[in-house]
């Protein structure tokens, strides 16, 4: 196939009429090698050491979700990067915050993001938020041998359903086990502290702003208990990466924008070093 193509210059005819909307699918009959959880592993010689992601967290607020994540990859006991992007955009109304294994994460978000531009193109629409979730349950599913070899991917999808109306949050297992979170939630290593600080502070009429200052708590928190997780970096200025899904599309904030919530968390944080009180009643 490649022979013929280098020496016509042309793509082949089946490349130019897929029979499916699913680029998956169609990576699977003509290129299965080039998909995550085909690839074979060498044998295996004790754990893998390989970059892992952290913590994400998201929470929904009236008009939108916000999906934010830390900064910090670990390698072990070791950091292996500070300022790692975790947080990508799948397309103008959604997104995807990653945990797990970084390289195989970060390869899926992009297999993700052409696969919802796939559909479109062939079917001339969009998928609607339930079917995004559906397809990226799928993907997941097709990495379980890695999975179970230690490889594991645990993204966080958030976006806003155009027909509902409304932010939608969905987590994932290791087996592509789909649900859908209602209010916020939390995935990764400091997702237990973080899911704990936003259980506290969450509320349904939260604003944006204060749904932004609440997610960019709980990433404190859990850096403030998880040595995983990367809390805001003053010295070297590198801030948690926030998103806003609305009506309006997706928008990540800018790095002032984000250095602005932290700055202020941090200041109130310099008077109640365990952050803010939940009333008891």
């Amino acid at each position: 196939m490649e022979a013929n193509t280098r020496s016509t210059g042309r793509l082949p005819a089946a490349f130019l009429t897929p029979g499916s909307s699913s680029f998956m699918d169609f990576l699977s009959d003509h290129s299965p090698d080039m998909l995550p959880g085909k690839r074979s592993l060498p044998p295996l010689q004790g754990a893998i050491q390989a970059p892992h992601g952290t913590t994400i967290v998201a929470a929904s607020f009236p008009g939108g979700v916000v999906l934010a994540g830390d900064r910090r990859a670990t390698m072990g006991n070791m950091i292996a990067q500070r300022d790692i992007e975790k947080v990508f955009p799948a397309d103008e109304y959604s997104a995807v915050g990653i945990a797990g294994t970084a390289g195989l994460a970060v390869e899926m978000v992009k297999l993700f993001q052409l696969e919802l531009e796939h559909f479109e193109k062939v079917e001339g629409a969009t998928l609607s938020l339930e079917g995004k979730a559906n397809r990226l349950s799928t993907m997941i599913r097709s990495n379980l041998a890695m999975a179970m070899q230690g490889l594991a991917v645990v993204p966080l999808f958030a976006g806003y359903d155009v027909d509902r109306e409304k932010g939608r949050i969905f987590s994932y297992d290791v087996t592509g086990g789909r649900s859908e979170e209602v209010g916020y939630a939390a995935t990764g290593s400091g997702s237990l502290f973080a899911r704990g600080s936003m259980k506290k502070l969450y509320r349904d009429s939260l604003t944006e702003q204060q749904t932004l200052t609440l997610v960019v708590q709980a990433l404190y928190d859990a850096a403030d208990d998880d040595s995983a997780t990367g809390g805001p970096d003053v010295a070297r200025r590198i801030y948690p990466i926030v998103t806003v899904i609305t009506d309006e599309g997706f928008r990540r904030l800018t790095d002032v924008e984000s250095a602005e919530i932290a700055g202020a968390v941090l200041e109130r944080r310099m008077e109640e070093p365990d952050g803010p009180r939940a009333a008891l009643l």
